[in-house]
This record gives C-alpha cells, structure tokens and sequence, in this order.
C-alpha cells in the first residue's frame, strides 16, 4: 500500500469546484430576471440572495487562506440590482478563485485555517465545504425553477 497515495490532487479538487460553478451559474442564467430576485418557497430566501452568499465565500475565503488573514464573512458587500450583474460578478470570482486556490500549495491543504473567524478546518475541509454549500443552495435553485415551470440544467453537465 503506498502511503502518500491520494485520491485528488489540488488541480482535480479546483476542477471539480469550478464544474459545481459553471452548474450554478447555468442556474442562475436560468431564471427570469424578476424571479431570480422575488421568487421564494417557504420563507427560504431567494436564488439572487442565495447566489450572493456564495459570491461572498469563495473568492474571498481564499484570499484570506493565501493571506493568512480572518476577515469577517459579508454577504453584504456587493448588492447587485440585474441578473447581468450578478453573473459578471460570477465569472470575476471564477477569475480570483483560480488565482488565489494556484497559490495554496499541496501541503497548506493540511493546514487548520479560521475561516472568517468563525470555522477553523483544515484548509481543504473549507473548500469542501464551499462545495457542499453551493450544491445545498443549487438545490434550492433547483426547486424554484421547477416551482417556475422551468427545466433547471442537467445536475452532472458541469462544463460549459
């Protein structure tokens, strides 16, 4: 059995995430403008403000973890008014993910990090967890459309 044997490297991990992210914002394109802002089941939130949450984990989560840095979370920081906005703000993040995750090296991934001041994991359990909160919210979204009327994308057609 080889010890240093894994099951992902940090390239595969980034790819993976970024697949969940073309797939949420496939979401996001497929909601009218009005609904993507409005729309709620249950008292849940709507997909805008949930799209939101996840904009403000990723690219500044990483950020912190190059930094060394505990900044506060803030879904509050950037408050868009347009679909459009949200997705330019969208493909901006994909940008500052795949910067700042090509700085984190294989072995920081090991490495506990205080996550916004109030998680501390190891750093690759953060960026599971990014993974796992925006599937739980893209399930969501994926709710809203069907409650919509609308065909949501394919769950496992992650490319663009």
């Amino acid at each position: 059995m080889n010890a240093n044997a894994k099951v992902l490297d940090s390239q595969q991990l980034l790819i993976h995430w970024q697949g969940h992210r073309n797939l949420t914002r496939r979401v996001i394109e497929a909601f009218p403008e009005k609904d993507l802002f409005e729309f709620s089941i249950g008292g849940m939130r709507p997909f805008a403000k949930l799209a939101l949450e996840l904009l403000a984990i990723g690219g500044p989560a990483l950020k912190s973890i190059v930094g060394q840095t505990i900044d506060a979370f803030n879904e509050e920081a950037f408050q868009p008014t347009t679909k459009a906005e949200i997705l330019a703000k969208w493909d901006e993040e994909t940008e500052t993910i795949n910067e700042y995750f090509s700085q984190i090296s294989e072995e920081r991934f090991q490495e506990m990090f205080n996550l916004f001041g109030q998680y501390e994991f190891p750093i690759y359990q953060n960026i599971l967890y990014f993974v796992d909160n925006e599937i739980h919210h893209r399930g969501q979204g994926y709710v809203y459309l069907r409650a919509l009327g609308i065909e949501p994308p394919f769950f496992w057609e992650r490319e663009r």
